[in-house]
């Protein structure tokens, strides 16, 4: 008797068990889409030199927390610097050409000024020449004046008619020089440019021996020693914006029908067991992770074999919530939850 008391009992506490875990899942579990293919992420800020040289110091320890604006390491500038006040005497050469241009330019506006002065004058004896010449043929036409003077008024014509077109030819070889030290104006002005744009290559190239954070974030991966020589592009560090940290749950495919931005999430981190963290979906990936893989699958193939596709889901940590951002590092494994009856904010 007393065996089958124990027997209705833990089969009624197993039928309450069953049917507890039962309606859980009917009115909470079934709508709940989990996955444990997640892991912390950052956008994290690779760091090397724009220039080459060898590094003269280094500011930022391994670990350590550096703010945006923070020096990180600095390169021997001692080659930028000569190099800056060679672009600078290059530039004041080119200034000084400019100034002996502009110079002969006043110049020339004065040579230009005197032949037309000339050419006036030259105008005016022709002028003259033509009168005298006129009142000469006038009394030799009445035998009033001597062949010998008319022929004298005729000559004098003639060079004043010369001395004229001298003066023309002169002034328009004058002002054609306008047009040449204008093209040497224009040249030397480009040069000066050229130069400018030197200098402030220079003067840039000096401003990159000093390397500082672009991000707030913490120092790792740093590969620079002292009195290394550094080339432009190579990796020297990686500063890590912990307190950006957010997380990429890879779902399958076939729980993706009713995620959308803005859903709340629960995120569960491995390392801090019975600790739950706040988040949102920020966003879903616009392709699988196969398709962005080096060597992406090609159906086409021939050999197909249907495997369930994953696609990235991005989850930012709410930070008002109180949820500790800055003890995660990317890498971490978690386990994410997403209720689909809750509806985007």
């Amino acid at each position: 008797m007393k065996k089958k008391i124990i027997l209705s009992l833990f089969a009624l506490a197993l039928l309450g068990t069953a049917g507890h875990f039962g309606w859980q899942w009917w009115s909470h579990g079934r709508f709940i889409e989990s996955t444990d293919n997640a892991y912390v992420a950052a956008d994290m800020s690779v760091i090397s030199s724009k220039i080459s040289g060898y590094l003269q110091s280094l500011e930022a320890a391994e670990n350590r927390r550096v703010k945006a604006g923070d020096v990180l390491f600095r390169i021997d500038d001692a080659d930028y610097r000569a190099k800056l006040a060679q672009a600078e005497a290059l530039l004041a050469t080119r200034r000084a050409a400019m100034d002996i241009v502009d110079r002969q330019l006043n110049t020339q506006q004065a040579s230009i000024a005197e032949a037309e002065a000339s050419l006036r004058s030259s105008r005016a004896d022709l002028t003259r020449t033509d009168d005298d010449l006129r009142r000469y043929n006038q009394l030799a036409s009445g035998q009033y004046v001597s062949t010998q003077k008319l022929e004298t008024a005729q000559t004098d014509q003639r060079k004043a008619k010369a001395a004229l077109e001298r003066a023309e030819a002169g002034r328009s070889v004058q002002r054609s020089q306008i047009a040449v030290l204008q093209a040497n104006r224009e040249q030397a002005m480009a040069m000066i440019a050229q130069a400018e744009a030197e200098v402030a290559m220079v003067k840039l190239d000096l401003e990159n021996t000093v390397v500082r954070a672009p991000i707030d974030g913490v120092v790792g991966n740093r590969t620079a020693q002292l009195g290394q020589y550094v080339r432009p592009g190579v990796q020297l560090m990686v500063i890590v914006p912990l307190q950006e940290a957010y997380v990429v749950a890879n779902f399958k495919e076939t729980q993706l029908r009713d995620l959308r931005p803005g859903q709340k999430a629960q995120i569960k981190v491995d390392a801090y067991p019975g600790q739950v963290l706040q988040a949102h979906i920020d966003s879903l990936a616009p392709a699988s992770g196969a398709k962005f893989s080096l060597l992406p699958p090609d159906n086409a193939t021939g050999n197909f074999t249907k495997i369930v596709q994953r696609v990235p889901v991005k989850l930012v940590i709410d930070k008002a919530a109180g949820n500790p951002v800055d003890t995660l590092v990317p890498g971490m494994s978690v386990l994410v939850e997403i209720d689909r009856r809750a509806r985007p904010e």
